[in-house]
């Protein structure tokens, strides 16, 4: 079985075509055949345990103390396959629509040792979002799903299970959707820190006094300054936290605001810059896997099948997290190589074709 898994995860990152069992027979000439590869996907359910066992000897040769666990969710478009429990609607808040695919939760771990060239980015476990119960909208009359266990649920447990696995991290970072008072609690109940992104309306007080009065003000109103962590006080936590109103420029030189929240009260500004901009390395991943490891490129047709395929593009993607260290090449060069290889070969093979030809002479 595991001959077949790397033998499927290899043709992940050359296929330029759909992944299919058929084309991958093909390639190695009918040696394993297509149903060989169709029972690989059917008959296993591959999950998170299986990424950490095949990360894990990865992760203890990169993982450093002050490290950061990223989570981030990321929606795989099916357009045109059948609606499912998995392949069904989500919003998604980067582009403010409703979107039609699979929706993956990922906690992403970044490592930067002192003495190594460059940083680890690997996932270290995942979750697919199940919308398995039926409701009807109130508003629209229309039929929806939703999911039995929240994003915000499926957080605490990754948190707690890597730290289970005696993952060295010192950081939660996450965007704005995970900020909530729970999940900033449970991770300072944890003895980690966090760094999340807040929303401009959320509710914040300056003072204990104002605080304990209940006099809540807007982050987007307060009067601080600019660039400065600041210690306030979130409506529904119980704990202080640090806040900083970033101004930042954008590509196109408008000015945009961002407000970060921490519980490591010794963060400088420049500390809160430095790591939430690690944060940045889950999208990469995310585009890595569409564009390198073929995730959306499988015809699966069933909840089985299409969840063991998205485990084999993470798997897939690992792979050239370690190419990437073998060959001080970043994900996309080390495609770059694979296709220019292919490219040569298909050229050659072409020349093969006319030689001695006379209509070609």
């Amino acid at each position: 079985m595991e001959d077949k898994l790397d033998l499927y995860t290899d043709y992940l990152l050359t296929t330029v075509h759909q992944a299919t069992a058929t084309g991958l027979s093909n390639l190695v000439d009918g040696a394993i055949s297509h149903d060989e590869i169709t029972r690989l996907l059917s008959e296993n359910e591959f999950g998170s345990r299986d990424l950490w066992k095949s990360t894990k000897k990865l992760i203890r040769s990169h993982e450093t103390e002050d490290a950061c666990l990223i989570f981030d969710d990321s929606i795989i478009e099916k357009r045109y396959t059948s609606e499912s429990s998995l392949i069904c609607w989500h919003y998604d808040h980067s582009t403010g629509k409703n979107i039609k695919g699979i929706n993956l939760l990922t906690a992403f771990y970044y490592s930067h040792s002192p003495d190594q060239a460059l940083a680890l980015r690997a996932p270290v476990s995942f979750e697919l979002i199940l919308k398995t119960q039926h409701f009807c909208d109130i508003k629209t009359k229309k039929e929806r799903r939703k999911s039995l266990v929240t994003k915000n649920e499926l957080l605490q447990t990754m948190v707690q299970q890597n730290i289970h696995n005696q993952l060295k991290f010192k950081y939660v970072l996450a965007d704005s959707w995970f900020g909530s008072s729970a999940n900033m609690l449970f991770i300072h109940k944890k003895k980690k820190f966090f760094i999340f992104d807040m929303k401009s309306n959320r509710k914040a007080a300056v003072s204990e006094k104002d605080r304990n009065a209940g006099h809540w003000t807007r982050i987007e109103a307060l009067d601080i300054p600019n660039n400065t962590p600041v210690k306030v006080w979130l409506k529904d936590l119980e704990i202080p936290v640090l806040l900083i109103k970033q101004i930042f420029t954008n590509k196109d030189q408008s000015t945009g605001v961002r407000f970060l929240v921490s519980n490591d009260f010794n963060l400088s500004d420049e500390d809160f810059t430095t790591t939430y901009k690690k944060r940045w390395s889950v999208e990469e991943y995310h585009k890595s896997l569409k564009q390198n490891a073929a995730i959306a490129k499988s015809p699966t047709r069933t909840i089985k099948t299409q969840s063991n395929h998205l485990f084999a593009s993470i798997f897939a993607y690992v792979k050239l997290e370690k190419l990437k260290f073998i060959q001080a090449l970043n994900h996309f060069a080390i495609k770059s190589k694979i296709y220019l290889a292919a490219n040569k070969a298909a050229f050659n093979e072409l020349n093969l074709l006319k030689m001695g030809n006379p209509s070609f002479a």
